[in-house]
């Protein structure tokens, strides 16, 4: 019976392995696709835009990131929108050392005392929805470092270009821009593997996900433009108060609305904290729960993404076998190729090379973190423990376990 056992288990991850690599092939297709697809010409478009961001305490680099939105080379007027629900709040004296550095550009900050449910940040941007001037709303978070084309290349993608192959077939008004990140690591080991899973795996997914299943029906956090139509249309912002997954969430309602959700040719920057070990675990498991109550089936099927994993354990369960080590090759290849590909080429994250060779610890625990994301429904999010349910969000009582 043991021996049949090994045998069933040897089998199984060689079979996972060998479908792990057929996901490599599809994600590195997506990757290519979207590297021909943004070469297309920008149409121009610059209305006038209305920055949002919800502001809690200070995160690194956060005055830089917010002075990166202040250089803009945008032709249409912009402004931004700082929300604090407290004036005692540290950021508000970053806001105010912005409006001293940049005093020809429109910048305020606003107070957003009303709790209007479990999600802060989602509270904030509804009260600071109503002090938008303009027609076009963006959303992002407080360590979003961007280009100084950012608008020009985000708001340009409302207008769709139709090509030759586009003719005959239907199209949708945009209705929600969003832009892949990559994310800039600090000197401790938890956050370089955060930002390697950013680059060289949660990206690619994104970019398959987009190929399969024709264009993206959601947002990512580190951009979300919105006309505030398609936001009339599916009730605003006030909607999502007691959801985590926000930007999933405002992405697919927009869809669902009739609007198509575009992917910016775009790039941004977000900022890793130096985590510890704990910390960046219970930021890995909230972003687990918060996929798998997001796309339920999407998560299930995930476990076809950590082929180099299975090709590990493949070499252990068969006692080093020619055959193992051979898959183990092939896969290490196949996933080394699109690390490359997206990190390198697609996010032009530059610590990508530097942190290859964390690839197989980096897949173990993803691996680890993504089994664990079924065996619960808690989240640690800012130090507050939340259960989820149906994705919406309960704050626990007491402190984090």
């Amino acid at each position: 019976m043991p021996h049949a056992i090994a045998q069933s288990v040897e089998i199984l991850t060689a079979v996972l392995t060998v479908a792990g690599m057929g996901y490599f092939l599809a994600a590195l297709i997506a990757a290519r696709a979207f590297l021909s697809a943004r070469r297309a010409r920008l149409a121009a478009f610059a209305p006038g835009v209305s920055i949002l961001k919800s502001l809690k305490g200070l995160d690194p680099g956060m005055i830089e990131a917010f002075r990166s939105h202040c250089r803009q080379a945008y032709a249409g007027e912009y402004e931004l929108l700082f929300g604090v629900s407290s004036p005692g709040d540290p950021a508000a004296a970053a806001v105010e050392q912005l409006k001293q550095e940049f005093p020809s550009l429109s910048i305020r900050l606003v107070e957003c005392p009303a709790n209007l449910g479990a999600n802060g940040k989602v509270s904030n941007l509804v009260q600071l929805a109503a002090h938008a001037r303009y027609d076009f709303l963006l959303i992002n978070d407080s360590d979003i470092t961007v280009s100084p084309r950012y608008l020009e290349r985000v708001m340009g993608s409302f207008v769709f270009l139709r090509t030759a192959s586009d003719a005959g077939k239907a199209s949708r008004e945009v209705g929600l821009v969003t832009a892949l990140y990559r994310g800039r690591a600090h000197s401790t080991l938890p956050s370089r593997l955060e930002a390697l899973g950013i680059a060289t795996d949660f990206q690619a997914g994104v970019l398959l996900s987009r190929l399969i299943e024709g264009g993206l029906h959601y947002g990512l956090g580190s951009t979300l433009a919105v006309s505030r139509a398609a936001l009339d249309k599916i009730g605003g912002l006030q909607t999502l108060v007691d959801h985590l997954a926000d930007d999933y969430e405002l992405g697919a309602r927009i869809d669902k609305a009739g609007y198509r959700v575009a992917l910016s040719a775009e790039v941004v920057e977000t900022a890793i904290p130096a985590y510890t070990w704990r910390g960046f675990l219970d930021h890995q498991l909230r972003w687990a729960r918060t996929v798998r109550e997001a796309r339920p089936w999407g998560y299930a099927g995930l476990i076809f993404t950590h082929g180099l994993s299975w090709a590990l354990l493949n070499v252990v369960a068969s006692g080093l076998s020619p055959l193992s080590l051979w898959l183990l090759a092939l896969s290490f290849f196949l996933r080394l190729s699109l690390a490359m590909t997206v990190g390198v080429q697609v996010l032009a994250d530059h610590q990508t090379l530097p942190t290859l060779w964390l690839l197989p610890l980096r897949d173990l625990v993803a691996m680890a973190v993504w089994a664990f994301g079924f065996a619960g429904n808690t989240i640690v999010w800012r130090g507050e423990e939340f259960e989820l349910r149906r994705g919406q969000l309960k704050k626990l009582s007491g402190p984090p376990n």
